[in-house]
């Protein structure tokens, strides 16, 4: 298994980049969060990767941070989800944003991935629980728990997810269900 490219950047074609490595060239598929801080062509680049072996190709993917390969590693595990579709993944949101939506339970954020359905996104939230880990992300303030049960409450009683989750990042540290629901509700009141 390859698992880190160290080299020089030789080319780049979203989401395709080469990384030229002691006279070979290993073209690696990247995430647009890996894309957008690679550095200029010539200089030196350093990807963990994540091989891919099918039977018509062996396909490298290519990321900046161990946390982006984790969650593509999460991803792929999910049925019906391929390597091509977690990449549209990592590419729409970076990991902390992706933590969040799972933590959340927002299937809104993940539908705004193209080619990501409803069925899809549901899936990806209920498969992914608990996998990118806890503080990838999450608010400040109530523990994960509670803020998803503080959620689905403000979610039940009408309010999108956008601002029932902007409602929970105001929330003090600690707070309980009941006393997070008030807060949450006096501070959209507010808004």
């Amino acid at each position: 298994m390859i698992g880190k490219l160290t080299g020089t950047l030789g080319d780049k074609n979203p989401p395709q980049v080469l990384v030229e490595c002691n006279g070979v060239g290993y073209e690696v598929q990247v995430p647009m969060s890996t894309f957008y801080n690679l550095p200029a062509r010539g200089d030196k680049v350093s990807l963990l990767t994540h091989l891919v072996v099918r039977e018509d190709a062996h396909i490298l993917y290519g990321f900046e941070t161990p946390a982006e390969r984790e969650a593509f590693r999460a991803l792929i595990k999910i049925s019906g989800v391929g390597p091509r579709t977690a990449l549209a993944v990592l590419s729409g949101m970076n990991v902390p944003e992706l933590s969040q939506a799972v933590t959340l339970q927002e299937s809104g954020r993940l539908m705004r991935v193209p080619g990501i359905g409803k069925k899809t996104a549901e899936r990806l939230l209920l498969e992914l629980k608990g996998k990118l880990g806890p503080d990838l992300g999450a608010p400040t303030g109530a523990t994960n728990g509670d803020q998803a049960d503080i959620l689905q409450a403000l979610v039940a009683l009408g309010y999108s997810d956008k601002e029932a989750a902007l409602s929970l990042k105001a929330l003090p540290a600690g707070v309980g269900v009941a006393d997070g629901i008030k807060l949450a509700l006096k501070a959209l009141s507010r808004g």
